[in-house]
């Protein structure tokens, strides 16, 4: 067996022992609301509504991350396209599994990676504290509930990661940052 071999039926295995969307309970209920928050319309909406009814700064917070989770998306749907890794087998996710067959990398996870490093540049402080809990919940629950191998999604966190640190360059380099005390 090759190191690529090993790799990957590790990588099977672990993804197999994380996965609980077969096992009934208050455990895999979590998991699906988990999973399903990160979705990016989910996301979407909730910064359409700070933007709409938020001051200057929320709205300059808001289209901060809204354009960040679009540029990300775009990003992690190229890779998606390019590699074509299918999902693991598995009955839940159907909505994912017709509407994006390919699993690599995660892009709940990149966008949950993406936010937390955001968050803790943008704040506010409730929200860098909400992202610290959630972010990393919010990435295990898409391989709890079977629609990602534990490698898309440490392959997703980590372009989310990046993605996150080269916003923050970038928006500084042009002086775009939120004054969220001014809204």
């Amino acid at each position: 067996m090759t190191g690529w071999q090993r790799l990957r039926a590790a990588d099977e295995r672990w993804t197999h022992r994380l996965c609980i969307a077969e096992n009934p309970g208050l455990l895999r209920a979590a998991a699906m609301f988990m999973a399903h928050s990160g979705d990016s319309w989910f996301w979407g909406i909730g910064l359409a509504v700070v933007w709409r009814w938020g001051g200057p700064g929320w709205q300059r917070w808001a289209l901060t991350l809204f354009t960040a989770i679009l540029g990300a998306g775009l990003i992690v749907m190229m890779l998606k396209f390019a590699i074509r890794r299918q999902r693991p087998a598995g009955d839940w996710g159907g909505f994912y599994r017709r509407t994006d067959p390919h699993s690599f990398p995660s892009g709940h996870a990149a966008r949950a990676a993406l936010l937390l490093g955001l968050a803790l540049w943008l704040g506010p402080d409730w929200f860098r504290l909400a992202m610290l809990i959630y972010s990393p919940l919010m990435a295990l629950a898409r391989i709890s509930m079977g629609v990602h191998f534990l490698s898309d999604v440490v392959a997703g966190y980590a372009l989310g990661l990046l993605l996150a640190a080269s916003s923050r360059w970038w928006l500084s380099s042009i002086g775009w940052l939120p004054a969220l005390s001014a809204g």
